[in-house]
């Protein structure tokens, strides 16, 4: 893989947002955007579960999803409480994502601000939260809506690799679906021997931005990126979405939703490793051409 920093920033203003980062879809950091909500020295464990840890919730461990995978079926449930007292006693390979915490809490969204000031479009009744316990990995993906993401890191590291979505050939993307195929686990530490370039070579090619996210900055994720995140720590996340202005991948990211994944959630149902198979065939065929 060829990858870059990505960039950071303090503050920035909403001209140069917009030109550098907004415009031309590119991730940036931005260091200071949380800092002056009330979220950010006000949310930690003590006070989530304060809030909702008498809610179920279902969570996800770090195995990659195969033939028979329904999408975003939990692997486990528990009480938010509960998970938050198992991750914080050190390394748990658990995670769980798109927590709207606030149906329970609805107090929280107080505690921040929308930064309408950089992008407009944001889905409010959506906010969501993004908790992991230190070991536990979110796989290679894009957002099936390819809306854009602001991510703002409330407690704990995260390490985070990202590819815009034109390299999806070279990312070994699975047909009808938003995965990739090939396992990114711990790429940071020796990428020759932790991915396997023998069985994905067109990965060498693969254009990327490396980012490692420390407790008050916040990531923007144009629609459609790919990224991988590890939790070098245990900690948690909130995800502001805004809908894309273009018309066209608005009903690209419709069509993601009721036409894509209804094909391949059908398709798993019925024949899963004849689907599996064909699929497979379209990846490394997809991949040959960009290697």
């Amino acid at each position: 893989m060829i990858l870059k920093p990505v960039d950071v920033v303090e503050n920035i203003s909403p001209e140069d947002f917009k030109n550098n980062y907004y415009k031309p879809q590119i991730p940036v950091v931005i260091k200071s955007l949380s800092h002056n909500w009330a979220a950010y020295k006000k949310w930690d464990w003590d006070y989530l579960k304060e809030v909702a840890g008498n809610k179920e919730v279902g969570i996800y461990n770090n195995v990659k999803s195969d033939a028979y995978t329904p999408v975003n079926k939990a692997d486990s449930y528990t009480t938010f409480g509960a998970y938050i007292d198992m991750i914080r006693k050190g390394p748990a390979a658990w995670r769980i994502f798109l927590f709207n915490i606030f149906n329970h809490a609805p107090q929280l969204s107080k505690d921040f601000t929308w930064p309408e000031h950089l992008m407009s479009g944001f889905v409010k009744r959506a906010p969501m939260l993004f908790v992991g316990g230190q070991g536990s990995i979110t796989h290679m993906h894009f957002d099936i809506d390819l809306s854009h993401i602001m991510h703002t890191q409330f407690m704990g590291k995260k390490r985070v690799l990202l590819f815009p979505y034109s390299e999806q050939y070279k990312l070994y993307r699975k047909p009808f679906e938003v995965l990739s195929i090939a396992d990114f686990s711990r790429y940071y530490d020796d990428a020759e021997t932790k991915i396997n370039l023998e069985e994905f070579p067109a990965l060498e090619k693969a254009n990327g931005l490396d980012v490692t996210l420390e407790p008050g900055d916040t990531l923007f994720m144009p629609g459609g990126y790919w990224h991988h995140m590890e939790y070098l720590e245990s900690g948690f996340a909130m995800s502001l979405r805004a809908l894309n202005p273009s018309i066209t991948l608005k009903l690209k990211g419709l069509w993601n939703i009721l036409g894509m994944r209804s094909i391949d959630t059908i398709m798993k149902k019925t024949a899963p490793m004849k689907w599996y198979d064909w699929k497979k065939k379209k990846i490394y065929a997809a991949a040959q051409k960009e290697n």
